[in-house]
C-alpha cells in the first residue's frame, strides 16, 4: 500500500553518502519533493515536509542519520492529529459510532469490516443499525454482510432512519451491546438535505464517534469533503476506503494533518478482514521499509490460538505436519486479512509483499486445486501423506478433476513446504532464511535439503 512512498524514501535517503555534504541534501530533497507530489501528497503538506527535513538536518550537520531521523519526525507530526487513534470504547458500552460519507465511498462495506474487526480481534458483541435508506441496495447489501460476519443488524426499510436509530440505540442498551454502529445515508454530493438528515440521527443517537468514510481514489478530493464533514456535523476521525487499490498512497499523508482528524482505519483489501488501524508511529515505520512487528503481533494474537500455534510448532518440529493441518492453517491465514498487507509489516519484507501482490486464499487456481485434491483423500490419507502411492493418487486426481501429474506436483510442493518449516522452526533457520529474502533471494537451498 505504501510502495511508492517507500520507494521514494529509501530513494532520496540513498542520495546523502557523505557528512556535511549540503549539495547531496539539496537533490535529496528535490527528488523526495517531486516523488510526493506524484504521489498525490498535498502541496502544501509537500512544502511544509521539505523544509522542515531541512532545517533539522542542518541544525545537526548533513547525514544519511540525521536526514533519516529528521524525515520519520516530521512525517510522525504530519500524520498525527489531535484525538483518538485506533477504536476507543466509550467507559460505559455501548459506544455509539456514525459511520457517514458520500455515496461510492465504500461506506457500508467498512462498517462491516469495522464489525468484522471488533467482533474476531476485540472478541466484543457488536450490533449494526442500517440507517442508510437513500440507496436502494444499502440494506440488503448490509443484512448480507452481518449475516456472513455473524453480527447482529436491525433494519427496516419501510421506517425512518431516525426511527431505526431510536430502536437501535434500546436494542443496544437492552441486549447489552458492546458497540453500536451506523450505517447512514450517502448522496453523489455534498447537499443540505443530506446534512440536516445526518444532523437529526447525530441528535438522537448521541454518539461517542462520527467516523467519516473517505475514498482513497479520489485523492485530494478525499481530504476536501473530510474537511466540509467536520465543519457541517463535526467528526472524530477519518477511514481510508480502497487504499489498497491506491499505488500512490499520499493522501494518507495529508488527511491528519490538513482536516485536523486522526485518521483511524485504513482498507487494505476486499474483504471483511482487510481493515487496518492507523497508528502514526507504526505506519511511519512501515513507510521508511522498518516494518511493523508491534501491529503484526496484536493482529496475529487476536485470531491464532496459542495453544493450537503451539501444538502445530511441535507437530513441524517432528515432520508430522499433514494435511488437516495445512487447511487448518490456511483458515487462520484467512483471518489475518490481506497476505500483501501481513507480508509488509515484517522489517525488510516490503519488496516481498510486491512481489506476491494480492495473493488470494480462497479464489487462487492453485489454492481451489489443493483443497479439491484434499477433499478427495480419505481421513488416513490427510492424516499421512506417506500413504499416497500411485493407485492412490489416480483416485485422488480423478476425484479432484485434476490429472495425475498436477497431483504429484502438490504432494512434492507441501512436502517441500513442510520441510522448509522444519528447517525454520530449526535453531538459526529463521535468521537464515530473512537474511536470505532480504538480500533479494529466494529460499535458501540448503532448507529444502
Amino acid at each position: 500500500m505504501f510502495d511508492s512512498l517507500t520507494e521514494s524514501f529509501k530513494s532520496a535517503i540513498n542520495k546523502i553518502r557523505f557528512h556535511d555534504d549540503e549539495k547531496a541534501l539539496k537533490k535529496a530533497l528535490t527528488e523526495l519533493k517531486k516523488s510526493l507530489l506524484k504521489s498525490d501528497v498535498h502541496h502544501k503538506v509537500v512544502k511544509e515536509l521539505i523544509n522542515s527535513v531541512e532545517k533539522d538536518v542542518k541544525a545537526v550537520g548533513v547525514g544519511r542519520d540525521a536526514f533519516l531521523n529528521a524525515l520519520a519526525n516530521r512525517l510522525n507530526e504530519i500524520l498525527t492529529a489531535k484525538g483518538n487513534q485506533g477504536f476507543v470504547f466509550a467507559p460505559k458500552p455501548p459506544t455509539v459510532v456514525l459511520m457517514t460519507g458520500l455515496q461510492g465511498s465504500g461506506k457500508t462495506t467498512t462498517t462491516g469490516k469495522l464489525a468484522y474487526m471488533l467482533k474476531e480481534q476485540k472478541k466484543k458483541k457488536v450490533l449494526v443499525a442500517a440507517a442508510d435508506l437513500q440507496r436502494l441496495a444499502a440494506v440488503e447489501q448490509l443484512r448480507q454482510i452481518t449475516e456472513q460476519i455473524g453480527v447482529d443488524l436491525i433494519a427496516d426499510e419501510n421506517a425512518k432512519p431516525q426511527d431505526i436509530v431510536k430502536r437501535a440505540l434500546k436494542e443496544a442498551q437492552d441486549g447489552l451491546y458492546d458497540v453500536l454502529l451506523i450505517d447512514t445515508a450517502g448522496r453523489l454530493a455534498i447537499d443540505d438535505e443530506l446534512m440536516d438528515e445526518l444532523k437529526s440521527i447525530k441528535d438522537i443517537a448521541n454518539p461517542d464517534e462520527i467516523f467519516y468514510v473517505a475514498d482513497a481514489m479520489t485523492g485530494i478530493d478525499a481530504v476536501r469533503t473530510a474537511a466540509t464533514f467536520k465543519e457541517k456535523i463535526g467528526i472524530s476521525g477519518v477511514v481510508l476506503s480502497k487504499f489498497d487499490a491506491d499505488s500512490k498512497g499520499g493522501v494518507a499523508l495529508g488527511v491528519a494533518h490538513q482536516v485536523g482528524v486522526p485518521l483511524r482505519f485504513i482498507g487494505s483489501g476486499e474483504k471483511m478482514q482487510d481493515l487496518e488501524p492507523f497508528i502514526p508511529d507504526r505506519i511511519v515505520s512501515r513507510l521508511m521499509g522498518a516494518g511493523d512487528i508491534e501491529g503484526l503481533m496484536e493482529r496475529t494474537a487476536a485470531v491464532i490460538n496459542e495453544k493450537d500455534a503451539k501444538k502445530i510448532s511441535k507437530k513441524i518440529k517432528k515432520g508430522q505436519f499433514n494435511f488437516n493441518d495445512f487447511l487448518e492453517q490456511m483458515e487462520q491465514m484467512k483471518k489475518l486479512g490481506s497476505m500483501k498487507s501481513i507480508i509488509s509489516m515484517i522489517p525488510g519484507m516490503s519488496g516481498i509483499a510486491k512481489q506476491i501482490g494480492d495473493m488470494d486464499l480462497d479464489n487462487s487456481k492453485e489454492i481451489k486445486e489443493i483443497k479439491a485434491m484434499i477433499s478427495s483423500m480419505t481421513p488416513k490419507e490427510r492424516e499421512n501423506p506417506d500413504l499416497l502411492n500411485n493407485s492412490r493418487k489416480r483416485r485422488i486426481a480423478a476425484g479432484a478433476g485434476l490429472d495425475q501429474i498436477q497431483v504429484n506436483r502438490i504432494i512434492k510442493q507441501f512436502k517441500n513446504a513442510a520441510k522448509v518449516a522444519k528447517k525454520l522452526s530449526s535453531k538459526g533457520g529463521m535468521k537464515q532464511m530473512m537474511k536470505q529474502l532480504q538480500g533479494g533471494g529466494g529460499i535458501p537451498p540448503g532448507l529444502l535439503k
